[in-house]
């Protein structure tokens, strides 16, 4: 199927969808619709209230209650439409007003440190070619390069933790564990999301760390190596999950045809099961990063949270500062251009965490349309 025909096909299905939902509402009495109306303007006034931080933001709000309480009981099916697509449009706004309130909250710092380049003014780009974060000295300067220097090497080793370790316990409780042990030994493993980031930090900070200070003989404080490994014991239960579902998506007339071609289980482990279920593994693994990516007590907890780059640049045996580790441990105390460095660094964060979390998405959408048959 052409990608043109697969757009036309997808625009006739919101288009019934759209029909479906107004004939729904015209057919429904005028009292019904009234009543949602005022249900859905309620909720719009709600908003648009906290928003301008009015004292009467609590009265839509309770007309809104009130409405669907009302709805509710008389015309359930309606409401519970309205509902639920009020609340998916809600998350949606909510979404972009975080955006757009961390970029605006942005802006000062990229102003300040905006550079000319070919006789352009361009602000921010010296955030990015400069390597100094220095919020007292003068100059005053805010780099980002220390910053994403940190995060990517942490994310780098706890991905190289995570995916391993991940796809191998996902294949082994899909493929070959009996039942009675996946019963017992996937529930154990999604328990470990369940923990405290904190706890893995404190942990790290009072184990890992005075180990590698004895061990390697450093000065005091965390190693980029031993963060990246709690952050990726923490991403493995994320990892497991997603590539086990991933794995056992995969038709199981896939592996009986192979099976009876006379390959035996791990060979058709390889050769069918990982290559058909590769997209929703790799989807797996970029969760994990995404998960790697944006974790912050732990970082906090067990790094110095200086931010400079290591010397040389692939020394992961000391840990000065990550993107969330300098948001963690400076907000409290930061002010003006600071606080707008700050706002960059979640700037950036919020950017790649999306960028990854709609590549995996992508990614499962590609491995169900391929399962599905379709081109």
């Amino acid at each position: 199927m052409s990608r043109f025909s697969r757009i036309e096909r997808y625009s006739h299905a919101a288009r019934d969808t759209a029909r479906r939902l107004r004939d729904g509402v015209a057919g429904e009495s005028p009292v019904a619709v009234a009543l949602v109306t005022v249900m859905s303007l309620s909720l719009l006034a709600g908003l648009v209230g906290f928003l301008l931080v009015s004292s009467l933001t609590a009265v839509p709000l309770a007309v809104a209650v009130v409405a669907a309480a009302i709805g509710w009981l008389r015309y359930q099916e309606l409401t519970a439409k309205v509902l639920a697509g009020t609340m998916t449009v809600s998350t949606l706004l909510i979404l972009v007003l975080i955006a757009g309130f961390i970029l605006r909250e942005s802006i000062p710092v990229l102003q300040y440190e905006s550079m000319t380049v070919l006789g352009v003014e361009v602000p921010g780009v010296r955030m990015f070619v400069q390597t100094r974060w220095d919020a007292v000295s003068d100059p005053i300067r805010y780099s980002m390069v220390p910053l994403i220097h940190g995060t990517l090497l942490v994310t780098l080793i706890s991905t190289a933790v995570a995916a391993p370790l991940g796809v191998a316990a996902a294949l082994f409780l899909s493929e070959i564990a009996p039942r009675p042990v996946r019963e017992v030994v996937k529930p154990g493993v999604e328990i470990l999301a369940g923990i405290p980031s904190i706890v893995y930090g404190f942990i790290g900070f009072t184990i890992l760390n005075p180990w590698a200070v004895e061990q390697f003989g450093l000065n005091g404080g965390g190693t980029y190596l031993f963060v990246g490994m709690v952050v990726g014991l923490m991403a493995l239960p994320t990892v497991v999950s997603v590539a086990e579902d991933a794995l056992s998506s995969v038709p199981e007339s896939m592996k009986s045809g192979s099976l009876a071609m006379g390959t035996t289980d791990w060979q058709t482990m390889v050769s069918i099961t990982i290559p058909a279920a590769f997209s929703g593994v790799s989807a797996a693994v970029l969760l994990g990063v995404g998960r790697a990516i944006g974790e912050t007590m732990a970082a906090t907890v067990m790094l110095a949270n200086t931010p400079r780059l290591t010397e040389p640049l692939v020394n992961v045996f000391y840990g000065q500062a990550t993107l969330t580790s300098l948001i963690a441990s400076s907000y409290g105390s930061a002010r003006g251009n600071q606080l707008s460095a700050l706002f960059a660094a979640g700037a950036i964060l919020f950017i790649t965490v999306l960028a990854l979390s709609i590549g995996s998405q992508y990614i499962e959408a590609r491995m169900r349309r391929k399962l599905g048959g379709e081109v």
